[in-house]
This record gives C-alpha cells, structure tokens and sequence, in this order.
C-alpha cells in the first residue's frame, strides 16, 4: 500500500510536477476561480494558434478553410436536424403604426415549433430582414419580449430593456428602419422555459398581475436548474448548443418563406448569449451577409482562470472545441461576410487581455482574407449592454452590408 507522500508523488509526476511540491500542505496561490487546479486546467489548453485558425499557414484559400473548419464545429454539436417545412401558423397580428407585429408559431424541427414575433413594415417590395437574438441573463421568464414591445408590458421587463437596450425595443427600432424582423424564443426562455410537475399557476400562466417577486423566483429556479438540464442533454449525446444554433439557422429558412423578404438581403444582431448566437449563426449560415455581435467576444484561453464562472456555461460548450478553434476562428467563418463586434471595456465578464486578443484576431483574419473593410471591431466605455451609441453604429452597419 502507498503512503501518502509516495502518492502524491505519483500524483504530481503525472501532472508534471514534483514529489516536494505536491506534499506541501498549502499549494501556492494562483488568484483563479477554480484554485490549485488552475495549472493543470490551463496547461491542457491550446498554446499558441489553434489548429483550425485561419491565420495557420496552411490555410490560403477561404472557403477550403470554411469546409473543414465549419465542419469540425458541426460535427461537435452533435446535433444536425434535416430540414423540413417550416408550416408557419400566424395566431395574432397587432397593428404598429409603420409596421404589422405578428405572434407566430413554425417548425425548426420535424416536431418542434418555436414561438415567434415577427415585425413586418408597411411597404411594397421585398425587404432586407434581421434575426434578432435574445440575451440570456439569468431572467427566463420571458424571451423573445425582451426585445419586442409588448402591450402592458410587465415592470420587470421595462426594467431590463432600460438597463440593457438603452430603453430601446430594438426590434421595433429596427422595423420601423424598414426591415422585416424575427425574433424566437431561445429553448429554456419565454415559452420554451422550463416547467415541471406541480408548479403554480402564475408561473404556467404568466398573468400580468404576477408579482415581480415571483418573477424573481422563477428565474433563480431556473437559473439553479440550468446545470441539470444542461447535464441531462449531454447524457443524452447532444449539446445545448448545438440545439440554440440550429434553431437559429432554421430561423433564416423560415424568412425565406416570407414573400416580404429579399433572400439577398439578411442580417443579424444580439446581446450577450444573443451576441454569441449571431456570431455562430453568421459563422454556420452563408445566407446570412451581416451580424452584429455585442458584449459577447473574447479569446477564451484568458477566461480560463477567473472568467468563467458567469460566461462559459452548459448553454455555449461545445465539447472539444477548444482544441481546434478559439471563439474568435469561429466568429471569422462569417468571412467573406461583414462583421461587427462591439464589447464594453467596463464589461466583467470578460478579460480584457481575451477581448484585446480576440479584436486583433479577427481583423488578421479578415485582413489575410483581403476583406479587411469588413470586420469592425468596437471597444465602448461601457458595462455588460447595448447603448444607444452602440445601437447607432450597429444600424449603420447593417445599413451598409445589408
């Protein structure tokens, strides 16, 4: 039988380190979130440039890269539903003044159907349209709302589009700019959040009267329930990921259907998560010319030893990835399409090193692709949201390239 001191020995030789270390009581500090395991999680993670990056050597032409790049990222998903028709079913319209607000129900699956406001302007012709994702947030009681105006709006969400949108609607805003605008309920929020056996009726029902207290409550179970949903699905050999991103691309197939829409003529834009799902759905969808990525860009080595605790979660690990692609190679997959990414300098939630890195990157990539016109990258002096300034950029670029 080992002693102690022989297996700890063992223990650190494995970890490439030395008996005399590895007895200490009291390891050294490391000022990371996840402590004495900080040097062994960092030291499995990629060095240098990633192995599918663009910026390899090995990679001069754009479109072979995308193949097999955009390949690895699908094929760690782990989730590829075939295409179907989208049977749109329209079960209200609201009149809007410049615009028509419709609650729609269609399928991103053979047997999912998603619900969705979609914004359609009063004008003849086909229309340039936006995907607007979003955010997640911590608050699933609600989706799609957060950025659609809503009748009686509930006081908690006036309160978030104040705090996080410059007390904009932005898919208002951007209806009334004349674009044709969708926007779904993310799986786990609004109409798709969780509900289980027994839970009251306000939660199921969603009256207007219902106490902004239990709207609190309903988000922290949600929140504390994440993890276990997140597990549940990777036992089940998908990702959550992989389920977001793709009801995300199925979204573009059902503006397709639209006769208002012009094919040619697509972009998208989000906050947060929202800002990470329009960066994968540029990233996977050709369709798509523009996206407008906000507060949601960094180089991910740098998160490794004290940001992941409120950014990297079962709702965006992709399993493996990181041994091919960092967040910003995946992002350049848009290229040869425009892309905007905009982040807060006062934004905690990420390193500020990863996003100065992540910024650098893009535009190498862009730059050796010979489109350096079309990635702009934007460092406000801002917190975790998307202000009124960064909106007035965002619009302006969407205006531009789609």
């Amino acid at each position: 039988m080992a002693n102690r001191r022989e297996f700890l020995g063992w223990t650190a030789a494995a970890l490439g380190g030395s008996p005399l270390t590895a007895a200490a009581d009291s390891p050294p500090p490391t000022g990371s979130d996840v402590g004495s395991l900080y040097p062994f999680i960092r030291s499995q993670a990629v060095r240098g440039e990633f192995p599918l990056s663009y910026l390899q050597d090995r990679f001069k032409d754009v479109p072979a890269w995308k193949k097999e790049a955009r390949g690895k990222l699908l094929e760690l998903l782990h989730y590829a539903p075939p295409p179907c028709d989208p049977k749109p079913e329209v079960v209200e319209r609201a009149d809007k003044g410049s615009y028509v607000r419709e609650k729609v129900y269609f399928n991103t699956t053979p047997d999912i159907r998603v619900p969705a406001y979609v914004l359609v302007p009063k004008r003849a012709g086909r229309l340039p349209a936006v995907v607007a994702l979003h955010d997640h947030g911590g608050f699933y009681f609600w989706g799609k709302e957060k950025i659609v105006a809503t009748e009686d709006e509930h006081p908690p969400l006036a309160k978030w589009k104040k705090t996080y949108y410059g007390d904009a609607a932005i898919a208002d805003v951007l209806a009334a700019k004349g674009y044709v605008v969708v926007v779904i309920d993310m799986f786990y929020w609004g109409e798709r959040r969780l509900l289980l056996d027994g839970d009251p009726a306000d939660w199921r029902d969603r009256p207007r009267a219902i106490p902004e207290k239990r709207v609190r409550e309903f988000n922290a179970r949600a929140s504390e329930s994440e993890s276990l949903v997140g597990r549940t699905i990777y036992a089940a050999g998908f990702t959550w990921p992989g389920v977001m991103f793709w009801d995300d691309v199925r979204t573009v197939d059902y503006l397709l259907t639209r006769p208002e829409v012009d094919p040619a003529r697509i972009g998208c834009v989000g906050l947060s998560v929202g800002g990470l799902r329009a960066a994968h759905l540029a990233a996977l969808d050709d369709r798509v010319k523009a996206a407008v990525a906000v507060g949601w860009m960094a180089s991910f080595p740098p998160q490794l030893k004290k940001h992941i605790r409120h950014t990297i979660g079962h709702t965006k690990v992709v399993p493996g990835l990181m041994r091919h692609l960092d967040y910003p190679d995946v992002a350049a997959l848009a290229m040869p399409r425009a892309l905007m990414v905009i982040n807060g300098s006062k934004d905690s939630l990420f390193e500020p090193a990863g996003v100065d890195a992540s910024f650098a990157k893009l535009n190498a990539c862009y730059q050796k692709a010979g489109v350096p016109e079309k990635c702009r990258t934007r460092l406000f002096d801002a917190p975790h949201e998307f202000n009124a300034a960064m909106q007035a950029e965002a619009w302006d670029w969407l205006k531009k390239w789609v």
